[in-house]
């Protein structure tokens, strides 16, 4: 029985694998995420019949009801309200690994050896994560500002709040395992995901939500450690693993170093007032219309695309892959430069896009598309903002400088799509908006591009 149960860990294991490697190719995705979810599948059920737990009513009811509430949440969730889901779903991971270490913590008082030391790790992350999950997911839902809520001195109370959890923890063996002191390590656990998370800015969520990604997966390989599960280990450091490599990939996008995102130092920046008032005050954006748009657009060559979030929010995926087909059809070479920070999580633009059919080969990344703007005839910029805002690149005195941008304002030709002159996530006015060969197209970006497809096909 023994040997089996370890094959069927290590054939989950291998499913886990082997999905993320699908995932990497846009044909392969759905294939993967379905063996990974068998994967899943398969190590629940074996951890179930090692226990015998199938005889448990609780159980059962359990599995199938949280089934059916994943299953009918999935598709019930609108591709705008992804990053917030995504955010929650770490927290969750989190709670669970808080529940399991606090189980075994009241289970088993004689904890003295290395499994002392590993239930610690799988209590303060697993706690931090859920509680700094909760911070996330309010801020990208709208239920907390999305701006840096920052406060006096929180990087230096972050870290005696760190160093009083450790103190704490390490003191449990020699008071006899006190549960009144068990509970303040959790309560200022939880305490400390909440002020480290506050202090970050939403141009840095997709960061924050690529991190906690990664710690969900760490706390539950800790957890495996603790219950001396192999599976658990074994998919935990999967997830902890690749959700590090993706916030590393994150910091790089936006030049920023993980310390500084986590300690908030610049995410409270912002344009100074009297700057943007001086910017809008003697300006008249110069607007276009549809049929306007579709004169520039049929006559162009080549058309690179700049998706963000207002794309997701317009729902407009589907309606700009028929735009780039008639494009296409036209004789015109068509791109999607896609900036790695667009939308509000890791990949939101390229799953946007990918679920209206427009190939992989069609993205591009910021270094590959910026060679290629200088000599575009023509950029439409749909809901993007601060990815193709100049100030990264001129002004140190804002939260965006020094992150590597999409050069929108390098093509001949710019078009903007969008509904008014609102600065993006970051809080900064866009400089892009006052160059002499930029157009915008006030409107909802579904309806706005819905018109110019008209026009094609008229």
């Amino acid at each position: 029985m023994s040997h089996s149960i370890h094959i069927f860990y290590i054939l989950s294991a291998l499913l886990f694998v082997i999905g993320i490697k699908l995932m990497s190719k846009q044909a392969y995705a759905r294939l993967g995420n379905g063996l990974s979810a068998l994967g899943m599948l398969t190590a629940a059920l074996t951890t179930l019949i090692t226990f015998g737990a199938f005889s448990n009513l609780w159980i059962i009811a359990a599995i199938i009801a949280g089934g059916i509430i994943g299953s009918c949440w999935a598709h019930l969730v609108k591709m705008t309200a992804m990053p917030e889901t995504v955010a929650l779903l770490n927290g969750f991971g989190g709670l669970a690994s808080l529940i399991v270490g606090s189980l075994v913590f009241f289970g088993a008082i004689q904890l003295f050896d290395f499994r002392f030391f590993v239930l610690g790790l799988t209590l303060i992350i697993g706690g931090l994560t859920f509680s700094g999950s909760l911070i996330a997911f309010a801020k990208l839902s709208g239920l907390l500002p999305g701006r840096a809520m920052g406060f006096a001195r929180h990087a230096p109370i972050n870290i005696v709040l760190l160093s009083l959890i450790i103190t704490l923890y390490a003191a449990l063996p020699f008071v006899s395992f006190s549960t009144f002191l068990f509970l303040s390590v959790m309560v200022l656990t939880l305490a400390l995901g909440i002020t480290a998370v506050l202090p970050i800015g939403g141009a840095d969520m997709p960061i924050v939500i690529a991190l906690l990604n990664s710690s969900s997966g760490l706390a539950a390989s800790f957890a495996g450690f603790v219950l001396m599960n192999d599976m658990l280990i074994v998919g935990g450091a999967l997830v902890g693993a690749s959700g590090l490599v993706l916030t590393v990939i994150m910091c790089k996008a936006m030049n920023r170093s993980l310390l500084n995102v986590i300690v908030g130092s610049t995410s409270g920046k912002q344009m100074g007032k009297q700057t943007q008032k001086t910017l809008k005050k003697n300006f008249t954006p110069k607007e276009t219309s549809a049929i306007d748009a579709f004169y520039a657009l049929e006559a162009a060559r080549s058309v690179v695309f700049v998706p963000g979030y207002g794309l997701a929010v317009a729902q407009a995926q589907h309606v700009i892959a028929e735009l780039a087909e008639l494009l296409e059809a036209n004789g015109t070479e068509v791109f999607f430069a896609i900036h790695p920070v667009a939308g509000r999580m890791p990949g939101h633009m390229n799953v946007l896009l990918a679920e209206a059919g427009i190939a992989y080969e069609k993205f591009i990344e910021p270094n590959v598309a910026n060679p290629q703007l200088s000599i575009t005839d023509v950029c439409v910029v749909v809901g993007a903002n601060d990815v193709v805002n100049p100030a990264a690149r001129e002004r140190k005195d804002t939260p965006i400088y020094g992150m590597p941008i999409i050069d929108a304002d390098k093509a001949r030709s710019i078009i903007i799509i969008k509904r008014s002159l609102a600065p993006g996530f970051s809080g900064v006015d866009n400089e892009l908006y006052y160059m002499p060969h930029v157009n915008f197209l006030f409107d909802d970006a579904k309806a706005a591009i819905i018109k110019i497809n008209q026009e094609f096909n008229s």
